[in-house]
């Protein structure tokens, strides 16, 4: 029996900003995120009727739907990786000054260096909350195996900061 469902307005409201997060740590550009994050949403309304809160959470269903999205994105030839020695500076000032905190700073250094697949790994766990069983089972691997792959994914991670500051980099 389905649960009562919560309006796609409160959906919206609760899980944009960890859409947006999401969408943004694969394509590393706002205005792309923008405009997937957005895409997103609409998919999501439009579909909102098929949504079934047994089956997932909302959260769980939007990160499926912003996931195939951006891999969409992606395939089409509109987005393409920027080689780490291309990217531009980091501007200095952005709409809510979220850039200028070292602690974000650091972050976008250190995830210019991951491929699409390791962001997207990190997206999917820490942004998104989302638990590492159920990450595994979107990729169709063992639990233990997705835990695994965390692992080294953080380590290597913690192999850009170590002995200085990512500025060295």
């Amino acid at each position: 029996m389905q649960q009562n469902k919560t309006s796609f307005e409160m959906v919206y409201e609760e899980n944009f900003s960890y859409v947006y997060n999401f969408v943004y740590m694969r394509v590393m550009h706002r205005e792309t995120a923008e405009d997937i994050t957005s895409q997103v949403f609409l998919n999501a309304l439009s579909h909102y009727d098929s949504f079934d809160p047994d089956k997932a959470s909302a959260r769980t269903w939007l990160c499926t739907i912003a996931r195939n999205t951006v891999i969409n994105h992606v395939k089409s030839g509109r987005s393409q990786e920027i080689p780490t020695e291309e990217l531009p500076e980091t501007p200095i000032e952005d709409d809510y000054g979220l850039r200028q905190m070292e602690i974000n700073k650091e972050a976008r250094r250190i995830l210019i260096h991951l491929t699409e697949e390791e962001r997207d790994l990190l997206a999917l766990r820490y942004s998104l909350e989302m638990p590492v069983k159920d990450i595994a089972e979107m990729y169709g691997i063992d639990p233990k195996a997705m835990t695994e792959r965390y692992r080294r994914l953080l380590t290597k991670c913690r192999k850009y900061t170590e002995g200085g500051s990512m500025a060295d980099y």
